[in-house]
């Protein structure tokens, strides 16, 4: 189960980035599902997970309900919320580095504590949360962590006020760049290193590839393979973060974890969109 946000991505590939007060045309526009939460459970998904997505999901949202039936991500848990806003991404891939800037527009509430502490987690083995609204996210991890057999991880992407506080509630943390920085590390490593003796996680860095760090407070590193060209790295650190657990979840070591999810997050840039190679 992976538990956070769903969203209606529209995605323009332009040449390179505009300059400020400058008009650019579009090479190419798609529209499709996204969301950290979301495109987990997807990547999940085709690589032969039985995955669903939990959250707040606005109607109608045909782009979104159309995405998680394609890829067979069960979403029938969600809360949904007639009348809404559909939370919208609004992105810019540049043709010229692969990379991405994204304008985020969201008027939807945070999915609540209480309606995930109604679902029978009987069926499942692992749940995955998306780490935002600290304040609803403390009870349901605490919750998850209660249940005997069910493993925990916790994505910290973005620095949000008291996260810090969730750490010990995951069997499983998975960092970010963004965030390793805002904390004042320049290298994963500072960061891994940094946490209490024993806790296990991840630390993406981009074309460096990824750290991680076990039970033993060895840290571990792979690095990616080489690349002809980068097409498009929208939703990179999301295929990562579901390859490490596919992995983790069918009993590989993280030594053995780390490379397949750094291959695989790597020749996902190659080629646009989630849709795996061979899926």
């Amino acid at each position: 189960m992976c538990v956070g946000i769903a969203t209606l991505d529209i995605i323009n590939r332009v040449q390179a980035y505009p300059a400020e007060d400058t008009e650019v045309r579009a090479l190419a526009q798609s529209q499709r599902l996204g969301g950290n939460a979301a495109n987990t459970a997807v990547v999940l998904a085709q690589l032969g997970a039985q995955a669903s997505w939990v959250g707040n999901l606005a109607q109608p949202a045909e782009i979104i309900e159309r995405g998680f039936a394609h890829y067979g991500v069960d979403a029938s848990l969600a809360v949904r919320i007639a009348g809404a806003a559909v939370p919208t991404s609004y992105i810019l891939l540049s043709e010229a580095t692969g990379s991405r800037s994204i304008v985020h527009y969201r008027d939807l509430p945070e999915y609540r504590a209480e309606d995930f502490l109604a679902l029978d987690l009987s069926s499942f083995d692992w749940v995955h949360f998306e780490g935002r609204a600290v304040d609803q996210l403390g009870p349901m991890l605490e919750h998850a962590r209660d249940l005997s057999g069910l493993t925990v991880s916790l994505e910290v992407e973005k620095p949000r006020e008291g996260i810090q506080a969730l750490f010990e509630q995951a069997d499983l943390l998975l960092f970010s760049r963004d965030y390793a920085m805002a904390q004042g590390f320049v290298d994963a490593m500072g960061l891994l290193r940094s946490l209490p003796q024993g806790v296990v996680a991840s630390c993406t860095w981009g074309a460096q590839g990824a750290w991680a760090i076990g039970h033993d407070g060895r840290v571990l590193h792979s690095a990616p393979p080489p690349l002809d060209s980068v097409v498009d790295t929208l939703g990179a650190g999301d295929v990562f973060n579901a390859a490490l657990i596919h992995a983790l979840g069918r009993g590989r070591t993280m030594e053995q974890a780390l490379p397949e999810a750094v291959g695989l997050a790597s020749s996902q840039c190659t080629r646009e969109g989630l849709e795996l190679d061979g899926a």
